[in-house]
């Protein structure tokens, strides 16, 4: 029982803990999510007996970042696929355009004249000084993916963008993701319970207590209604 267990969590399915608001409010802090591992599985000589297929422009994909944190270790991030190989991806007034058609998305925190950020609602812009959370990395990259007033997604990555868009660090900000750091498609909400942002790695303390919380208020911070929500 145990081994079967271990590979469903391994190869088939997965849970995954909404960490931060980037995709509010498709997904909120602490939505408990089953992710589907198997449809996004590199192809390989077995692969038509698997549900296999290429990811899709719109989708919501839990990946690892493409960059290490400050300990070395990987971060698993959801955010929502806008750009596909070979997309020609911009923004105007926070507004997506994909091969030159502006996005109907309905899910996206558009910015509004108090929030408006020339780097992160124009973009692509070729950073002229230090921008926040803009990676060194990405800087020096980003100019060689710009033709014209278009970012052009390079073969086997994706552009990553949060729903939210106005408070999501995502690719405009670290660049592409390969295809190789996919992880999978976020299925449904089993479980969603209000749970408070986390800022950077929290400590064992502070964990200890959001479980001690949890344990004693799960009727009433529970939120009932997105219990088996379809993620889209």
């Amino acid at each position: 029982m145990a081994i079967s267990v271990l590979f469903v969590y391994a190869f088939i399915a997965q849970n995954f803990l909404i960490p931060s608001a980037s995709m509010a409010s498709t997904i909120l802090v602490g939505d408990h999510d089953v992710v589907d591992r198997v449809s996004l599985v590199p192809a390989s000589p077995w692969a038509h007996i698997l549900p296999y297929r290429e990811l899709r422009r719109g989708e919501p994909v839990v990946f690892y970042k493409p960059i290490l944190e400050s300990d070395g270790s990987e971060d698993i991030l959801v955010k929502r696929v806008v750009g596909v190989p070979g997309d020609r991806i911009h923004l105007r007034g926070g507004v997506l355009h994909v091969n030159g058609v502006a996005q109907h998305e309905p899910y996206a925190a558009m910015p509004t004249a108090a929030n408006y950020n020339l780097y992160r609602d124009d973009f692509p812009l070729i950073p002229t000084r230090n921008v926040p959370g803009v990676t060194a990395r990405w800087s020096l990259e980003l100019p060689q993916h710009i033709d014209g007033d278009d970012l052009v997604v390079p073969p086997d990555s994706y552009f990553m963008m949060g729903d939210n868009r106005t408070n999501s660090l995502d690719s405009r900000y670290w660049g592409f993701v390969k295809r190789e750091n996919l992880v999978g498609r976020p299925l449904f909400i089993y479980w969603s319970i209000d749970t408070p942002e986390e800022d950077g790695n929290p400590t064992l303390a502070e964990q200890a207590s959001i479980f001690l919380r949890h344990l004693t208020h799960f009727a009433t911070d529970t939120r009932w209604r997105r219990t088996f929500q379809i993620v889209r």
